[in-house]
């Protein structure tokens, strides 16, 4: 009997290592008024993605840390196919809110939110179109994040010509990225009076199937947009986007990445990614905490940007500059003129 018990054990601890589901939630009850859990579903990048992932999951070990909450827990997403499952898992075991991150995982969140009315959910860079009482979507601004891509290239160049490689713009979202760049560039030429030539290229026509998996077609723009004369590269849209920055590398041409830390991410592939912009989810996520465990409501809007510091060959200055401008963008003072949905 206890052999049989042994091997049932065992059996239920590979089982949960499979699924990636966390064993050490079992031991908190987050079913009590008094403890105070939340949860984290990553997309199929994993914890580990240098972007809304891990910054997600940093934000709620710093809330947990300051005692905002009790209990924090994440599941890995292996496939597409186990978001409803993993979310599911935390909601049945009382979790108090639930974070999702990606749009990816955008009607998975929606369809959880109305099959477990008593929990929060969360969603982490998903601007959902259907409301929902018990969802906060976190959205950042992506026309702003590329408009400082975009006057920090002005900034940098000296063939005074840059190049955006893009994703479709039929995503609002890599539009207002591509856009703002564009409006970045047009700003800082009326502040330095140099005349800057951006260069923007969408993937239009392009396969659906290789929506933001397309790098080859990212890789061979870039190459285009560098025969062309620029010397600074940037690019959005997952990993179409990151076989711009790839081709950047390559020829030596400076580049700035978006949407997570490109450089980390593509390593010694990366070594000519100057920044990347990105939203401060890990500053949300601690602020939404301390917000929710008190009672309080958290009213959702455009959340803060972050850019990973200037490698050293520039000078602070430029640091400086880069600094008051994200300041200028985020308290209105300074408008990217981008509308928020593509005319």
């Amino acid at each position: 009997m206890k052999d049989q018990l042994r091997i049932g054990v065992h059996w239920f601890i590979l089982t949960i290592a499979a699924l990636g589901l966390p064993a050490c939630a079992q031991s908190s009850d987050c079913f009590r008024k008094d403890v105070f859990c939340a949860g984290l579903v990553t997309d199929t990048l994993g914890i580990d993605d240098h972007g809304i992932n891990q910054n997600t999951w940093a934000g709620l070990e710093d809330a947990k840390l300051n005692g905002d909450v009790d209990h924090i827990d994440y599941i890995d997403s292996i496939d597409t196919r186990d978001y409803e499952k993993n979310i599911a898992y935390f909601a049945e075991k009382g979790y108090d809110v639930i974070l999702t991150t990606g749009i990816g995982l955008n009607e998975e969140t929606l369809r959880s939110a109305d099959l477990y009315p008593d929990t929060v959910f969360v969603g982490m860079n998903q601007p959902h179109e259907e409301v929902r009482p018990n969802i906060i979507p976190v959205t950042f601004a992506e026309d702003q994040m590329g408009f400082a891509a975009g006057a920090l290239a002005a900034r940098i160049s000296e063939t005074q010509v840059i190049g955006a490689v893009c994703e479709t713009s039929g995503i609002d979202s890599v539009w207002r990225y591509c856009e703002g760049f564009r409006a970045g560039a047009l700003f800082a030429n009326s502040l330095t009076g140099r005349n800057v030539k951006a260069l923007v290229i969408y993937r239009e026509n392009g396969d659906r199937e290789n929506l933001f998996i397309d790098e080859a077609w990212g890789y061979d723009t870039a190459q285009e947009l560098i025969q062309r004369g620029a010397d600074v590269i940037f690019a959005a849209g997952g990993a179409t986007g990151q076989g711009a920055l790839r081709a950047a590398d390559q020829s030596a041409v400076n580049a700035i990445g978006t949407e997570r830390d490109q450089g980390a991410v593509l390593a010694e592939s990366g070594s000519h990614v100057v920044t990347s912009i990105f939203g401060r989810a890990r500053f949300e996520v601690q602020n939404m905490m301390r917000l929710l465990k008190s009672g309080d409501s958290y009213q959702p809007d455009l959340s803060q940007i972050e850019y990973v510091p200037l490698q050293g060959i520039f000078p602070e200055s430029l640091t400086l500059e880069m600094d008051n401008l994200l300041f200028a963008l985020q308290n209105g003072e300074i408008k990217t003129g981008v509308s928020f949905e593509r005319p």
